[in-house]
C-alpha cells in the first residue's frame, strides 16, 4: 500500500505542477489545465487516504497533518474556482487565474516536502 500511496502522491505532484505552470506560461486558464488540477486533486486525495490508512495515529495533530488538510482543501477550492471561471468565460479572469494557482501550488508543496522528510527520517 505504501508504494501505491507514493505513486499517487507523485502523480499528484506531476499533474498539479503541469497544470499550474502550463497555465502560467499559456497566459490564460484553458480546459486542459482544469483537467490537470482535478487529476492532481484526485491523486493527492488518493495518496493521502492511503498514507492515513498506513499511519497508526490517524488523529495526530502536527505540522504535516495541518498543512496537508489545508492543502487538500485549497486544491478543491482551486479546482472548483477554475471550473466556475471556465464556465463563466470571462477572459480577464482566465488570464489572472494563474496568480491563485501558484499560491495554492506553493502551499501544497509544504506538506509534500514535509511528508518526504518525515518519511525519510523514520
Amino acid at each position: 500500500m505504501l508504494l501505491f500511496a507514493i505513486i499517487a502522491i507523485t502523480l499528484a505532484l506531476i499533474f498539479y505542477t503541469l497544470g499550474v505552470f502550463s497555465e502560467k506560461f499559456a497566459g490564460a486558464l484553458k480546459p486542459w489545465h482544469l483537467v490537470m488540477f482535478w487529476l492532481g486533486f484526485a491523486f493527492d486525495t488518493t495518496g493521502t487516504t492511503l498514507m492515513t490508512k498506513l499511519a497508526k495515529d490517524v488523529l495526530a495533530v502536527n505540522f504535516h497533518s495541518i498543512t496537508g488538510i489545508t492543502a487538500i482543501i485549497l486544491m478543491a477550492v482551486h479546482a472548483i474556482w477554475a471550473t466556475i471561471t471556465l464556465i463563466k468565460g470571462n477572459e480577464k479572469s482566465k488570464r489572472n487565474f494563474h496568480k491563485f494557482s501558484i499560491v495554492v501550488w506553493i502551499i501544497w508543496l509544504i506538506p509534500y516536502i514535509s511528508g518526504m522528510i518525515f518519511g525519510m527520517t523514520r
